[in-house]
């Protein structure tokens, strides 16, 4: 398991508790000698108009201190895309995160949406045919949904269910009906911990969804998955949470 992650992710580039000083560290204080780390390069221009429109791209690029980071955290994902079809599984430890960057507009702390540019890059390169994108974030990535809505290749599905069974129940089953993919992403948000916002998962709950996207990758696609990070707010248990999934996942 490679871990994408570039020091500039540390910057504090809004007052958003995405942005929020100490957040990327209490993940990295957790992970510590226990992967392999990989550097990102931004992305292209050209890669942030593959889901997003020309004016969208102006719009941030006004903001220049969140323009460099969001451009580096989109390139972390397309980082994370090409190692998983090459290499093995990545984790993109990244930020700021994105499933909430529609085509044209963005909110909810997000400015580009990283997991549909690495995947529509996957696409137009022919790296992928298919692709199937988990969202375990607390709230729905109303941004991936709508950019991949009428993209019968790619299917977006957020995890639904008010308890932590539930939640467990929907990912089998959502899985278990898939009968092809070259891929499987994860948005991978931890605000619907016990202790964040949402006050349901715990922190074993994580390691199971990791070991259940990894069984299917492994019967679907040949093992052939990555993962980004997008929400997770609570600083003391969110470290716990990233491990306990990666423990998992990989």
């Amino acid at each position: 398991m490679k871990i994408v992650y570039g020091e500039k992710y540390r910057t504090v580039y809004s007052s958003d508790p995405a942005a929020a000083p100490g957040r990327m560290e209490s993940i990295l204080d957790e992970l510590g000698g226990a992967f392999d780390f990989v550097e990102p390069e931004p992305a292209s221009e050209e890669d942030i108009c593959l889901v997003h429109t020309r004016s969208h791209l102006d719009r941030i690029k006004k903001k220049p201190v969140i323009y460099e980071v969001a451009l580096l955290s989109a390139g972390g994902a397309i980082k994370a895309s090409e190692i998983a079809m090459e290499e093995g599984p990545a984790f993109g430890l990244i930020r700021p995160p994105g499933h909430h960057a529609n085509p044209d507009n963005c909110w909810g702390f997000c400015y580009f949406n990283n997991i549909a540019v690495s995947v529509e890059k996957l696409r137009k390169s022919g790296k992928i045919k298919s692709a199937v994108i988990v969202d375990f974030d607390l709230h729905y990535g109303d941004g991936t949904a709508n950019i991949f809505a009428h993209v019968d290749e790619v299917v977006y599905h957020h995890l639904g269910g008010r308890d932590r069974i539930a939640i467990l129940e929907d990912l089998e089953s959502f899985l278990s009906s898939l009968r092809t993919c070259d891929v499987i992403c994860v948005s991978a948000g931890f605000d619907n911990h016990e202790e964040d916002w949402g006050g349901a998962l715990k922190t074993q709950d994580y390691n199971e969804i990791g070991k259940i996207i990894k069984e299917r990758a492994d019967a679907l696609c040949g093992g052939k998955r990555y993962g980004v990070l997008e929400g997770g707010y609570n600083h003391v248990v969110l470290g716990k949470n990233v491990r306990a999934f990666l423990a998992g996942f990989g």
